[in-house]
């Protein structure tokens, strides 16, 4: 899913429940303790988001490499990065 994140009409941050919400909810400090509530806690509002899809496409668009974004921690996007590049690698290789 591509999307033209320099087009307004585009801008799923207008729409985003997260767009009220404190934004250190979102950016835990460490991965233990009390930073795995912190992660669930914001994964719960980005659960109810229209704009969770979007959210998380950008994040990988734009390599955000900390915070939750579309409900996905650093690591979980790091593996759909290694998982798109493996699939594009695949399709590169099946085209040849």
């Amino acid at each position: 899913m591509l999307f033209d994140f320099d087009n307004a009409a585009d801008d799923w941050r207008c729409q985003a429940a997260c767009r009220d919400t404190d934004p250190d909810l979102f950016f835990p400090v460490g991965s233990t303790g009390l930073a795995l509530e912190q992660i669930e806690s914001a994964k719960v509002v980005c659960q109810q988001c229209i704009s969770q899809t979007a959210c998380l496409e950008f994040a990988l668009a734009t390599n955000q490499d900390s915070g939750i974004w579309g409900g996905k921690s650093e690591e979980e996007r790091r593996q759909l990065r290694r998982i798109r590049v493996a699939e594009q690698r695949q399709a590169s290789i099946l085209s040849v």
